[in-house]
């Protein structure tokens, strides 16, 4: 397969249905895609960040100009530091001035920092617009821009403030992946493979194969998408299927609150939850043995990180704020095997020996 020549067209049957495009070369072409499903939208407010806005921001513009829409372009200051209700209010401010109306929409180009709280900013300025993710990191373009989950992070936890608001459209253009640090390239393989894991042998298989060799990121990602759109359609509100998607992230969270969301990437804490939740598993008997080491291998094999400075007693503290907690139980994501996920609900109080028991495996 060529990926100068990959395109598909992924359907996501939400209450309110769109389209996910993967191809090279959507950002010239955003405005005229975009034109076909908000034909009645009259503005637009491009919300991107500082890293982004300078590569991106002109040619999406341009192209939403040359469609009939008058385009203004808000810029944020980059980093989940930002990911605050400042930065909102920044967003809401742009929205006022360009004067947009509920039949007008916004346009997130950046990350999964910018999806998320563009979305955020668009479920709730006129109690909600219309809005397009353009995602630029493939960490966004195989996760955070399908499923409709939006918000910001509070001082004592990560996306504990955020609404439900599916996109109209995804554009998933691999050219503008060309200009991510090598390590932003390798985190963002951490959700394929949480994909993987969860849903897809077929998948891990290719991850363990290829690695990040990125002649396979269309294809890759055009997997990885359909799996979780897949999980989406049947759960919209994460009420039971859906919370399968986050296997390794009640750690992975709790990582990143530890280091105040400085220093590691969000692929990269999730992996290391995923390592450190299976090797607990297996050590309680409930995962097939040797799972958590092909996982430590493929995760190698992409460059990331196995383990971090924090101990367990802190991610663990850290991890009791999650969103998943249900009174004194918390709900984790498990794994019987590659491909096959499972919900366990586990007191609170027992989460640092459950957790610990793996430490030795």
């Amino acid at each position: 397969m060529s990926a100068s020549i990959f395109s598909k067209t992924i359907h996501v049957n939400t209450g309110k249905p769109y389209d996910v495009i993967i191809e090279r070369g959507l950002l010239a072409r955003s405005g005229g895609l975009i034109q076909k499903i908000l034909p009645k939208a009259e503005r637009a407010v491009i919300i991107s960040d500082s890293n982004v806005a300078p590569l991106y921001a002109d040619a999406v513009k341009t192209s939403l100009e040359a469609a009939g829409y008058t385009a203004f372009v808000h810029v944020f200051p980059a980093g989940e530091e930002h990911k605050r209700l400042t930065a909102i209010d920044g967003m809401y401010a742009a929205m006022a001035s360009a004067e947009l109306s509920r039949t007008d929409f916004a346009v997130a180009l950046g990350g999964g920092v910018t999806g998320d709280m563009c979305g955020f900013a668009a479920a709730t300025y006129l109690r909600g617009i219309p809005f397009v993710q353009i995602p630029t990191t493939v960490l966004s373009q195989n996760d955070s821009s399908v499923g409709g989950k939006t918000g910001i992070d509070l001082t004592c936890g990560k996306n504990l403030v955020g609404s439900f608001h599916q996109p109209c459209l995804v554009l998933a253009d691999a050219d503008t992946l060309a200009t991510l640090p090598p390590r932003y390239i390798t985190d963002g393989f951490g959700e394929i493979i949480k994909h993987g894991c969860i849903k897809s042998a077929e998948l891990f298989e290719l991850m363990e194969t290829y690695g990040t060799d990125m002649a396979m990121i269309e294809d890759l990602t055009a997997r990885s998408i359909a799996i979780k759109a897949g999980v989406v359609e049947r759960d919209e509100r994460e009420s039971g299927e859906r919370m399968l998607l986050n296997f390794g992230h009640t750690l992975g969270h709790a990582i990143e609150k530890c280091a105040n969301f400085t220093g590691i990437a969000h692929g990269e804490a999730v992996g290391i939850g995923m390592l450190l939740m299976t090797r607990a598993s297996e050590a309680a008997g409930l995962t097939v043995k040797g799972t958590a080491a092909r996982i430590e291998a493929v995760l190698s094999k992409c460059g990331m990180p196995l383990s971090c400075d924090f101990s367990l007693e802190a991610i663990c503290q850290a991890a009791l704020l999650d969103k998943k907690r249900r009174g004194d139980f918390l709900n984790i994501v498990l794994l019987r095997t590659i491909g096959d996920s499972f919900v366990y609900q586990i007191p609170c109080a027992g989460l640092p020996d459950f957790v610990r028991g793996g430490v030795g495996v």
